[in-house]
């Protein structure tokens, strides 16, 4: 596919001149830093604008918090209930904060949070927002990088968009399922842990591996703005369609909305707080720090059903 690299005229993360936050776009994509706050101990007002950020910049990202797994779940909740994680239990006594850790002796082909994907949108109701908190951070490696699938939207041509409103995309975990099972084996023959606490096909398993169809064009439920609902890890089909059909159409969408000209990279450092609108963009990330321990929490808002 020929790269659109430079899509002109479409672009527009500038920020708003807010009174209780400070944005910094990241790159002319998506994307900002939010300065002169502590999550730790945020007012309503500095809330109402985060929010407005959100939506505006797809991912938002703090730097120096200071934060405690209750200041995390207070401040998740601030945008709705808690998310239901398919893949993890959470620490003891907040079952809702999932651990993400790789040990510096780990080595995997997988990790959590590799390959191009939205968040588990195998649900019927996926998450909404996932938030991600940096403890211990490798001196380099570790990077998380976004897609902006609203304007990847945008950039498509008037008849793309109309061939694909209607359409409705199945989600599926099945590769990543049938790749756990086989990293678990490998890692029991060698006496390593996983970092993936579901793994057997259990029921609940299985239905991340039937999945739920949900519209390739979806819209925000606040903002009204549409997006492309496609990525790389989960898109294995489109109702109606035979899998030579869906597999020309998905495998261009998934080529456009990864593009560079629709992404942002956040170099994390201890302390970097970060959330990302899932019905935004999606993102990934990078499985290139062995010998460097990572330590990270996450949380997620439960989402509605994506129309």
């Amino acid at each position: 596919m020929a790269m659109q690299l430079h899509p002109t005229g479409f672009f527009d993360n500038s920020a708003r001149q807010y009174k209780y936050i400070t944005a910094l776009p990241l790159s002319a994509a998506m994307g900002a830093e939010i300065a002169g706050v502590s999550l730790a101990s945020l007012t309503d007002e500095q809330f109402a604008e985060i929010e407005d950020a959100l939506y505006r910049h797809k991912m938002l990202y703090f730097r120096d918090q200071e934060i405690s797994f209750e200041d995390q779940e207070a401040f998740t909740r601030r945008f709705g209930e808690f998310g239901i994680d398919a893949y993890t239990s959470g620490v003891p006594g907040h079952e809702n904060v999932q651990p993400v850790i790789k040990e510096a002796d780990t080595k995997t082909k997988m990790i959590f949070g590799s390959g191009w994907h939205t968040d588990s949108p195998f649900m019927e109701t996926p998450p909404a927002i996932s938030m991600l908190y940096g403890v211990d951070i490798p001196p380099y490696g570790g990077d998380t990088i976004w897609c902006n699938s609203a304007l990847a939207y945008r950039c498509l041509s008037d008849t793309m968009r109309n061939l694909l409103e209607g359409l409705r995309v199945h989600m599926s975990a099945a590769g990543v399922v049938s790749n756990l099972e086989a990293m678990k084996r490998e890692g029991l023959s060698k006496g390593q842990k996983t970092t993936f606490a579901r793994t057997e096909r259990d029921e609940q398993t299985q239905a991340m591996v039937d999945g739920w169809f949900h519209p390739i064009v979806r819209t925000h439920p606040k903002t009204g703005e549409k997006s492309l609902y496609v990525d790389h890890t989960y898109s294995h089909g489109i109702q109606g369609m035979t899998s030579e059909e869906a597999e020309s159409i998905l495998g261009f969408l998934k080529a456009h909305v990864t593009q560079p000209a629709f992404s942002c990279r956040l170099r994390w450092s201890p302390g970097t707080f970060a959330l990302w609108d899932n019905r935004l963009c999606i993102h990934q990330a990078f499985n290139d720090y062995d010998g460097f321990r990572r330590e990270m929490y996450r949380t997620t808002v439960n989402g509605e059903v994506p129309v």
